[in-house]
């Protein structure tokens, strides 16, 4: 018994109209150890019929027949889901005929006059066809778990957002509120307070409300600007500006359009894709020229954050720990939309968002 033989049936669906090759193939599974249940038809019709009512593994078919060829019975298989191999099993027909046969995707060829390889053949089909079933199902597989982080992603973002915008309410309701109130009473008590001490207290007290007051309104607008409710435009020209007072470093932002109609996710994720490009140089970069850019055209907004600074190397955003980066190319795909990072060394670096305005409905694919 061959190593392809098992005790399973293997069902082959067999296309063939000489009732002596029809036993002769059954004879040399047999001899070959294969257990084979064998359909043998010599229609066309008769050939969608089995396909249509059998679970075949292995189709086996001359490529001459009356009134058609074998790539008839094969256009008809490959209208089927997952088709099993085909494998021709014909007398001499011309080597051109055999490598048509095998581009349009069929398996193997056995000539009739070299029956004892079919086993063989069958054999190896089998594997083929399996190995390609089980990449099918690994890729549908990884296509799944692709989604499902997706998904995650942008689940985890939403209620990250929900729970800065709640803080901030929070903290300029009642945190803003009560400092505020405090300030005013300690304002008070140094206007009337007739004790030298006392005032200096209250002044340096003062200070320190006013202190954590400005400190309370720079969390507050970096967890969810109250600008992002007038639009991008306004969010952007206020974080440069915000930037370029903190930091010192000069911004310019560049605008196609004083005013965009953006979805309130893609001004988000703009925002934060900003937000994250300029840490990231006020951390590392190095650099006093920062340029940002804000397009809508051609149905795709593109912002582009770049930098004269030092730059990095190009591999850095990809490695596991890079967490920063990462992040916003998952943002951007939760609106549909890609990230782009390009670094020289001393050449500074340019940090670009692309998404959709319009796009086009979901294929299916998984990006």
């Amino acid at each position: 018994m061959q190593d392809g033989a098992t005790d399973t049936t293997l069902r082959i669906l067999h296309l063939e109209d000489s009732p002596a090759d029809q036993q002769l193939t059954r004879l040399t599974l047999r001899r070959a150890g294969w257990n084979a249940d064998i359909l043998a038809v010599d229609t066309l019709q008769a050939f969608q019929d089995a396909l249509d009512h059998m679970d075949c593994e292995v189709v086996l078919a001359d490529y001459h027949l009356p009134g058609f060829t074998a790539l008839d019975a094969w256009a008809l298989l490959t209208r089927h889901p997952n088709p099993p191999p085909f494998i021709l099993l014909s007398g001499a027909i011309g080597e051109a005929a055999a490598v048509e046969a095998i581009r349009q995707g069929m398996a193997d060829y056995v000539l009739k006059d070299d029956l004892a390889r079919l086993p063989h053949v069958i054999e190896r089909a089998l594997e083929v066809h399996n190995a390609r079933k089980a990449q099918a199902r690994a890729a549908a597989e990884l296509a799944a778990s692709r989604q499902s982080l997706a998904e995650l992603t942008e689940h985890l973002q939403t209620s990250i957002e929900q729970e800065r915008a709640a803080i901030a309410r929070e903290i300029h309701d009642d945190i803003g509120g009560a400092l505020t109130a405090v300030l005013f009473d300690l304002s008070w008590i140094g206007r009337h307070a007739q004790q030298a001490p006392v005032q200096e207290h209250a002044q340096a007290a003062t200070a320190m409300l006013q202190h954590a007051l400005g400190a309370s309104q720079r969390i507050m607008m970096n967890l969810r600007p109250p600008m992002l409710d007038q639009g991008l435009v306004a969010a952007l020209q206020w974080l440069a500006d915000n930037f370029g007072q903190r930091t010192g470093i000069a911004v310019t932002l560049q605008l196609c359009s004083a005013r965009m109609d953006l979805t309130d996710a893609v001004q988000l994720v703009a925002y934060r894709t900003a937000q994250e490009a300029l840490t990231n140089i006020s951390k590392y970069a190095q650099a006093t020229i920062v340029r940002m850019e804000l397009t809508d055209t051609e149905d795709v907004l593109t912002l582009e954050v770049t930098d004269n600074g030092r730059g990095f190397d190009p591999a850095a955003p990809a490695r596991p720990r890079s967490f920063g980066l990462q992040g916003l190319r998952e943002r951007a795909r939760t609106v549909g939309g890609w990230l782009d990072v390009s670094s020289r060394p001393g050449q500074g670096s340019s940090v670009i968002l692309s998404v959709p305005l319009h796009p086009l409905p979901d294929s299916g694919d998984v990006p």
